[in-house]
C-alpha cells in the first residue's frame, strides 16, 4: 500500500537519456519552426539543503544551483554580476525568500565557467492527499532559464553527480531533517508546456511543448506520527464507548451498581462525539482545499458508531416494543458481543472499498 512506484514516473537517468528525449520531443520541432535563435543546451544541477512544508500547498527549499557556461556558446546569455541565470515560475512571496546570490565561481580550463547559487524559496504546488497516511509527495522544482525566451533548453548536469540511476538517491542532502517523512528517489524529467500567450515576445519559442527540466523528490510519509496523532484517539473512543456499553443493563441491581440510564449513556455519546469532531477538525485543517483523505473515513466510522451506540440504548430501554428481542436478548448481549467484530470489520471493509477504487 505504502510503496512508490518508480514505473509511473519518466526517469532521466544520464546525458544519452536526455540527448534521445530533446531528438523525440523538441529539435525536430524547433527546426521545424525556423527559429531564428539557435538550439543551445545549458548544463544545470541542483542540490537540496533543506525542505520544510508551509501548508498543503506551499514547500520551502533551501540548496545550490549551478551552471556551466562555455565560452563562444554561452557569451551572450551569461548572467551579469549579482544575478541568477535561472527562474523557479512556480515561487511565490512567503516573507522569507532570499534572493539567489551567487555562491561561487570556478573555472574549468579556459572554455568552460561554473557560477553557483545559493538559493531560499518558497514553490507552491498541487499536492494529493487522498491516501494520507500512506502517502507520497513529489516536491519538484520547476526551472527556466533566466532568459527564457531564447532558445535555451536546461539539461541537468549529470557529471557533477556520483550516480544517477534509478534506484539512486542524488541531489539532496543525505542527513537532511524531514520530519514526519523521509525520503524515498530523486530523479531529473522534462515536463513539455504549453501557454496561451507569448509574454509580448514576437515568435517566442516557449509557447508550445516546450521542454522545461524539473528536480523531483519523492518522499514517503511515517505512518507512525499519523498513527499517534489521529488513529490512536479514534480506538481510545471506542474502547471507552464499549466500556460504556457494557453498563447497559435491564437488572436492577446491576443497572444501580455502574450508575447506568439512558440519559446518561446518551450523555457519554454526546462527549465522545465532540472529542472525535475536535480532532477532524484538526485534521482537515492539514489538508485545506483538498478532497476526503483515507484516514478520514474512520472518523465517519466512529460517528456511525456512535450513533448506533445511542439509538441502541434508547431502543433497549423501550421494554413495549417485542419486534426489538434481538436488543433484549440476555440483557443486550448481542450489541456487545458483535461491537468490536463491527468496529473493526467496518474499518476493514473501509479500507478494502476505497483502495479498490484507487
Amino acid at each position: 500500500m505504502n510503496r512508490y512506484d518508480v514505473r509511473n514516473t519518466a526517469q532521466l537517468v544520464d546525458a544519452q537519456a536526455v540527448d534521445t528525449y530533446l531528438k523525440d520531443h523538441w529539435i525536430r520541432t524547433s527546426r521545424a519552426q525556423s527559429n531564428p535563435d539557435p538550439l543551445r543546451t545549458l548544463r544545470t544541477g541542483i542540490f537540496i539543503q533543506s525542505i520544510k512544508f508551509f501548508n498543503s500547498t506551499e514547500v520551502n527549499l533551501t540548496g545550490y544551483i549551478w551552471q556551466r557556461y562555455v565560452a563562444d556558446v554561452h557569451d551572450d546569455i551569461k548572467p551579469k554580476e549579482g544575478e541568477a541565470g535561472f527562474i523557479f515560475p512556480e515561487q511565490v512571496d512567503s516573507g522569507s525568500n532570499i534572493e539567489p546570490r551567487v555562491a561561487y565561481r570556478h573555472r574549468n580550463g579556459d572554455h568552460e565557467e561554473v557560477i553557483g547559487w545559493y538559493f531560499e524559496a518558497t514553490l507552491r504546488q498541487p499536492f494529493e492527499y487522498s491516501d494520507y497516511p500512506f502517502d507520497h509527495k513529489t516536491v519538484w522544482v520547476r526551472m527556466w532559464p533566466k532568459d527564457f525566451s531564447r532558445n535555451i533548453i536546461l539539461v541537468p548536469d549529470y557529471e557533477a553527480y556520483k550516480a544517477t540511476d534509478t534506484p539512486d538517491i542524488f541531489g539532496i542532502e543525505e542527513s537532511i531533517v524531514l520530519g514526519a517523512w523521509e525520503r524515498e528517489d530523486t530523479y531529473f524529467d522534462y515536463k513539455p508546456s504549453s501557454y496561451d500567450t507569448n509574454f509580448g515576445i514576437d515568435n517566442y519559442i516557449g509557447q508550445d511543448q516546450f521542454p522545461e527540466l524539473y528536480y523531483n523528490v519523492v518522499i514517503k510519509r511515517k505512518f507512525e506520527n499519523a498513527f499517534v496523532v489521529h488513529l490512536l484517539p479514534l480506538f481510545l473512543v471506542a474502547a471507552l464507548l464499549f466500556a460504556t456499553l457494557l453498563t447497559v443493563s435491564g437488572q436492577r441491581d446491576i443497572a444501580e451498581k455502574h450508575g447506568f440510564n439512558t440519559s446518561g449513556m446518551i450523555g457519554v455519546c454526546s462527549a465522545l462525539f465532540f472529542v472525535v469532531l475536535l480532532a477532524h477538525i484538526q485534521l482537515r485543517e492539514q489538508f485545506g482545499g483538498s478532497g476526503v483523505v483515507y484516514i478520514e473515513y474512520f472518523f465517519f466510522l466512529m460517528y456511525a458508531v456512535l450513533v448506533i451506540s445511542a439509538a441502541n440504548t434508547y431502543l433497549f430501554c423501550t421494554q413495549s416494543a417485542t419486534w426489538l428481542r434481538i436488543i433484549h436478548y440476555r440483557d443486550n448481549l448481542v450489541p456487545k458481543v458483535f461491537y468490536w467484530p463491527m468496529v473493526l470489520g467496518g474499518m476493514v471493509m473501509l479500507t478494502l472499498v476505497v483502495w479498490d477504487g484507487r
